[in-house]
């Protein structure tokens, strides 16, 4: 799409750019909405923002996935879980009052956890199993999707009727709606709608970039995506997050990045679904289990940590994020070494 090596840098930073910019005034909007709306943070960031901020990964991975790079688009969208993942271990490090998995803590944020765990599985199973495709699309496609609907099905009902309750003690930030809300209704879910438009053309923009830099660079795909686009269409999760611990929003900021990671697992779907040649699990390289594998890891660490909920640690951080980010290196450094 773009002639030259600059012009494709230059795009990729404007939308990147874009993104970020965006997903600032996002995450003060579902505060808002989350408020007037009675769904609260944790539901509002499961059900909305977490497929708004999802938005650039789905369009870079289906724009890669209907051009024929099976690399590029699952090691983007793989990538971008594990990246969403340190980010909340980022977050953890800039909320300097307690462990944030203790403050943020939720009924819902854990079930949003299981949920990954269970969703991270189900493409992995495809990638291992016998290569069926049944018109273009494999068999496991259809069950991420039923599997995800089930999962919010539960996460619904959990929110509605609790089973468990965390114990509140005096580092414990509960949802409280603001007291003060002034503007337009009508005229926040505008601007809410339109900066989701905005995050899902700049995610597009930014892979057709991310295309013509690993052609003219001669990098590969699972580089770019699992590395490069990964992090740019993942600034959303980053800046929202970070802009929600600032509002005070701790379970929003926490339920949006395990959301964004369940909604990521449609990505997947939609990408094997555009995926021209059968399908994409068995023409992707074998490397991409890695991410996939990792993020599992890593979810499984925050859930103990949510669970455990430590109210101190080293540097004032929980144990889990301390070692989400100690994982996410070490990964990071193999998938170099295995593509250098």
């Amino acid at each position: 799409m773009f002639p030259s090596l600059i012009i494709s840098i230059i795009a990729f930073g404007i939308a990147a750019l874009g993104i970020i910019t965006a997903g600032s005034r996002l995450a003060h909007l579902a505060d808002e909405l989350a408020d007037r709306t009675g769904l609260g943070e944790a539901l509002f960031g499961v059900l909305l923002l977490a497929g708004v901020t999802s938005l650039p990964d789905f369009a870079a991975t289906l724009s890669a996935a209907m051009d024929n790079r099976p690399d590029l688009a699952m090691s983007n969208v793989m990538g971008s879980m594990a990246v969403n993942l340190v980010f909340l271990g980022i977050a953890d490090i800039v909320y300097r009052k307690a462990n944030l998995e203790h403050a943020a803590a939720s009924s819902v944020n854990l079930m949003l956890a299981g949920l990954l765990i269970v969703l991270l599985t189900l493409p992995l199973l495809a990638i291992v199993s016998p290569t069926i495709a049944e018109w273009g699309v494999h068999p496991v496609t259809p069950v991420i999707v039923i599997a995800y609907l089930f999962g919010l099905h539960l996460v619904l009902r959990t929110e509605a009727k609790p089973m468990w309750f965390p114990r509140l003690t005096s580092e414990t930030v509960p949802d409280k709606p603001s007291p003060q809300l002034q503007g337009s209704l009508i005229k926040a879910w505008i601007s809410f709608v339109a900066l989701a438009v905005l995050t899902g053309i700049a995610g597009w923009i930014l892979m057709e970039a991310a295309k013509g830099i690993a052609d003219k660079t001669g990098l590969s795909d699972t580089l770019v995506g699992g590395l490069l686009t990964a992090l740019a269409t993942s600034t959303p999760e980053l800046v929202t997050t970070i802009a929600a611990i600032r509002l005070g929003a701790l379970t929003l900021a926490v339920s949006n990045i395990f959301g964004t990671n369940c909604f990521n697992m449609l990505v997947v779907a939609a990408a094997d679904l555009g995926y021209p040649h059968g399908s994409i699990y068995h023409d992707m390289a074998p490397v991409q289990m890695t991410w996939g594998l990792v993020s599992i890891l890593m979810t499984a660490i925050l859930l103990l940590g949510m669970v455990r909920r430590e109210t101190y640690g080293i540097g004032r951080i929980g144990f889990e994020s301390a070692l989400i980010l100690t994982v996410y290196a070490v990964a990071l450094g193999i998938v170099i070494i295995a593509n250098g």
